[in-house]
């Protein structure tokens, strides 16, 4: 099987990087170049877009932000040998750093975008200015992970419509109100020859072996070697990341920040991108400010917060 056909009205990305291997990544940029970097990451079966309003506002805020596709999403090659690892995303995410000057960069992360960010920055991969890790912590949820899963296992022989596409994305997400219209899923899926829709993902994704035990041990060896400026952000109805688990990750990262994004599930910046978009640009502009050197930890001034620690109130 190959990528498909994109559907009419699909974003054409605006950049084409060299990733690891020969795999080209595409990816999005908003605001001034001049300013500081920030690398935003999508989770399994997201794309870029998923980052749209994030980083917008981003680049209103002075910063240049970039999202890019992950190898095997979107408008990214699929790997030739289908590996689809936490290490090839790692060196991806180097190549667009080279490709992009090599410039210390503020890494942002969602899901699995979180996990790469981690893992670059905890095993001296990247030099990064500061790290934001979105619904994602050395420890998640099996329960909540099996459903991402099966979400991104139905129909592996196709959609037959767009309205089958959007009954299954509104079976996973609830919680959100069904678009108006279909337009906004031609990014979502790519046309077969057959005539089905399937997902804009590489389906040997899916394929690879998941050992939680062996990813919570890595991911807690990186969260302990942090020094940067740090922000952890949960969706309050996050079934993937519990608060036991984001306090666990503050145990380990006594210095990062934490927001709790209440009326947000698992997707958060797409769920409530008000207010991560406000959480992010308050966090960077004590950590990294734009027009200015960034800032060490230990001279972070701590934030104010209404309510109980961590809690800003109104998404492996």
């Amino acid at each position: 099987m190959n990528a498909g056909t994109r559907l009419p009205g699909t974003p054409d990305p605006m950049h084409v990087w060299p990733g690891a291997g020969g795999v080209r990544i595409a990816g999005d940029a908003w605001g001034d170049p001049g300013g500081p970097l920030v690398l935003l990451q999508h989770g399994g079966g997201q794309t870029r877009h998923a980052w749209k309003g994030a980083g917008e506002t981003l680049g209103a805020a002075g910063y240049y932000a970039i999202a890019f596709d992950a190898r095997g999403h979107g408008d990214s090659d699929w790997a030739p040998d289908g590996v689809y690892t936490q290490d090839a995303m790692v060196e991806d995410l180097k190549c667009v750093i080279a490709a992009l000057g090599n410039r210390r960069p503020v890494l942002v992360g969602a899901s699995m975008g979180g996990g790469t960010s981690l893992v670059a920055v905890g095993e001296d991969h990247v030099d990064a200015t500061a790290l934001v890790m979105v619904d994602i912590a050395p420890r998640i949820e099996p329960e909540g992970v099996d459903k991402i899963r099966a979400f991104m296992g139905q129909k592996p022989d196709g959609f037959a419509s767009l309205q089958e596409v959007a009954d299954a994305i509104a079976g996973y997400q609830p919680h959100r109100s069904r678009p108006r219209t279909l337009d906004g899923l031609a990014k979502n899926v790519r046309l077969q020859a057959d005539g089905k829709y399937r997902w804009h993902w590489d389906p040997r994704f899916r394929g690879g072996q998941f050992d939680l035990e062996k990813r919570r041990k890595r991911l807690e060896a990186c969260a302990r070697s942090l020094t940067l400026p740090t922000l952890l952000v949960r969706g309050g109805l996050s079934d993937v990341l519990t608060e036991a688990g984001a306090q666990e990750f503050l145990k380990l990262c006594p210095h990062a920040e934490y927001v709790n994004v209440t009326g947000a599930a698992h997707m958060v910046a797409g769920d409530r991108n008000d207010i991560f978009g406000n959480a992010v640009i308050a966090f960077l502009a004590r950590a990294v400010p734009a027009g200015r050197e960034p800032v060490h930890p230990a001279h972070l001034p701590r934030p104010h917060h209404e309510g109980p620690p961590g809690e800003l109130n109104d998404v492996p």
